[in-house]
């Protein structure tokens, strides 16, 4: 495997750019392809198998594009559909659920800890699954958030209709006393100002899109496969690629991302 090939990340649309975001960060000398699936979402509300086969087409048109690694910055393809993959892949491919877990765990002083995520995510029951395996005496209460993704989708970070949904989706979770929350949902840190606001300082935010990016660095690095500090580059460093909505993708990313996102290219994913 090529040491200086990109690496691939996806997500159902544009909430996998906070994992991107992430990785250009922490590791700011590799390349990455980035797919958002913006024709299919939401992932949340749909089956395991469905899940799994998209999965399935994504992965194939990142190994087209010839790359080393994959992250599935995706909490609903990460539940569903990361382990099969994995067992058919002969590159790494990690997801973002270990890691937001095992910093939750971490982060808890009184053992109470909120998950919020699509339908699909804790319907799983995966986070509360790893986390009771890193420790045994803490209790999780999860609380799916379906409109989220839509909200995030359309822009309206810092809208009205956004704070009341939100704080619908937050005062039984307030109820329980938690003194840590996990933004199950890579769309969610965007909303990370409201749900500050909403919950207060007192309750720990975890972010899984800081700690996948840090994850991946040191898995590049044990496998050898970071990439070298002087090796040539020809093309684009990042490139992004969507199954729906090129022009509104492009626009949201150069939002959220430190540099400027010069085009997007729209490609029919049900070809692979």
């Amino acid at each position: 495997m090529d040491r200086n090939a990109p690496v691939g990340v996806f997500d159902s649309g544009v909430g996998g750019l906070t994992v991107a975001r992430e990785i250009m960060r922490q590791i700011p000398d590799e390349r990455i392809i980035y797919f958002g699936d913006t024709a299919r979402l939401p992932y949340g509300s749909k089956s395991r198998d469905t899940i799994i086969r998209y999965s399935r087409q994504i992965i194939r048109f990142l190994r087209v594009m010839e790359v080393k690694a994959i992250v599935i910055a995706c909490n609903t393809a990460s539940s569903y559909a990361l382990e099969t993959v994995q067992a058919e892949s002969d590159i790494p491919v990690i997801g973002v659920i270990n890691a937001g877990a095992r910093t939750a765990v971490q982060a808890t002083r009184n053992r109470k800890i909120g998950v919020i995520g699509t339908e699909g995510t804790i319907g799983s029951g995966i986070y509360t699954e790893v986390m009771r395996q890193m420790r045994s005496d803490i209790e999780v209460f999860a609380k799916p958030c379906p409109l989220f993704v839509p909200l995030v989708e359309e822009g309206l970070l810092h809208d009205s209709v956004t704070d009341e949904i939100a704080s619908r989706y937050l005062n039984s979770l307030k109820g329980k006393y938690i003194d840590t929350l996990v933004l199950g949902c890579t769309h969610y840190p965007l909303l990370r100002s409201t749900l500050r606001r909403l919950l207060g300082e007192e309750v720990t935010l975890v972010n899984p899109a800081y700690e996948t990016a840090v994850e991946l660095r040191g898995l590049l690095q044990k496998q050898n496969l970071d990439r070298e500090p002087d090796a040539s580059l020809t093309g684009e460093k990042y490139q992004f690629f969507v199954s729906d909505l090129a022009e509104k993708f492009t626009s949201f990313a150069t939002a959220i991302l430190p540099g400027e996102v010069k085009e997007t290219k729209k490609i029919n994913i049900e070809e692979y």
